[in-house]
C-alpha cells in the first residue's frame, strides 16, 4: 500500500474505533497511528472519576508502539460531535513530547485551514519549530539540534 493509502487507513480506523466503540455515545473521541511496518494501532481514553488523571487517547497506541518495538510514522486522534462531525484533534504538547523521540518526520494530523473536519498532515518539526530541548544539547533528541 502506498503512503496516502496508509494515511487514509489510519483516518478509517480512528473513525471506525469511536463508531464501533461508542455507538450510542456522540461526544467522543480516538486516535490511530501508523507503525514503520504498515500496521495501524488504535486507542481511546477510558473516563476516570478525577480528571486530573485522564490520558490522551494516543497513550495506548503509543505504549503498543513501544512494546512492539515499532516506530510510530504518523499520528491522528479525532473527535465526534455530537451532530456527527469528526474533528481532528492537533497533537497536545504532552502527545508532541511522546513523538518527539520517533523524530522529527513522524506526520502528525491537523485541522485544515478553512475545515477543522479535514486532515492535514504536517511534520512533527513543523509541528514543532522551536523544540524546546534544542538548548541542551546533550539531551536532545539528535535531530532536534
Amino acid at each position: 500500500m502506498e503512503r496516502n493509502q496508509l494515511l487514509d487507513a489510519t483516518i478509517a480506523a480512528c473513525r471506525n474505533l469511536i463508531e464501533t466503540r461508542f455507538p450510542d455515545d456522540p461526544s467522543r473521541g480516538a486516535a490511530a497511528v501508523l507503525l514503520d511496518d504498515g500496521t495501524i494501532l488504535t486507542g481511546t481514553s477510558p473516563d476516570f472519576a478525577n480528571s486530573s488523571v485522564e490520558l490522551c487517547h494516543e497513550a495506548e497506541p503509543y505504549c503498543a508502539a513501544f512494546r512492539l518495538d515499532r516506530a510510530v510514522v504518523a499520528s491522528l486522534c479525532l473527535h465526534r460531535t455530537e451532530e456527527g462531525r469528526f474533528l481532528v484533534l492537533s497533537p497536545c504538547g504532552v502527545c508532541r513530547e511522546r513523538l518527539a523521540g520517533h523524530g522529527p518526520d513522524v506526520l502528525v494530523a491537523v485541522p485544515g485551514a478553512s475545515d477543522p473536519t479535514t486532515v492535514r498532515w504536517v511534520t512533527l518539526r513543523e509541528a514543532l519549530p522551536h523544540y524546546w530541548a534544542s538548548i541542551f544539547p546533550e539531551d536532545t533528541p539528535e535531530w532536534a539540534s
